[in-house]
């Protein structure tokens, strides 16, 4: 039960995460302002400093919630059915039957010397 709540907690500080980060501008411009797409935006100031401030805040807010939430979902995973499965499967293997093979009815009656004309 526990485990489905932090599979739902990690899938929505994923989603915010990913909100957050795609309304970021970036601060280095990358390969847009390298082509000419970037001069605009720096002759304006570059936007609002809280903005920026908040948006940086919950960005590692965000990251370390969700680091912290993986780490305690790894705690809480149901183990009974692991076992289970590797019991079923230990199981399989053992009762399976070894046959002998007799290595003198696989050889072949004709070799490649005699197909030559």
């Amino acid at each position: 039960m526990s485990y489905t709540i932090f599979l739902i907690l990690i899938i929505i500080v994923a989603v915010l995460l990913v909100l957050i980060i795609m309304v970021q501008n970036p601060k280095g411009g990358g390969l847009s302002s390298s082509f000419g797409g970037g001069g605009g935006s720096q002759s304006l100031g570059g936007g609002v400093q809280s903005t920026t401030n908040f948006l940086d805040k919950s960005t590692w807010t965000l990251s370390i919630v969700l680091l912290g939430l993986i780490l305690l979902s790894n705690i809480s995973v149901p183990k009974n059915s692991t076992v289970q499965s590797d019991t079923s499967i230990q199981n399989t293997i053992d009762n399976r039957d070894i046959q002998d093979i007799d290595l003198e009815d696989t050889t072949p009656a004709i070799t490649p010397l005699d197909t030559v004309n």
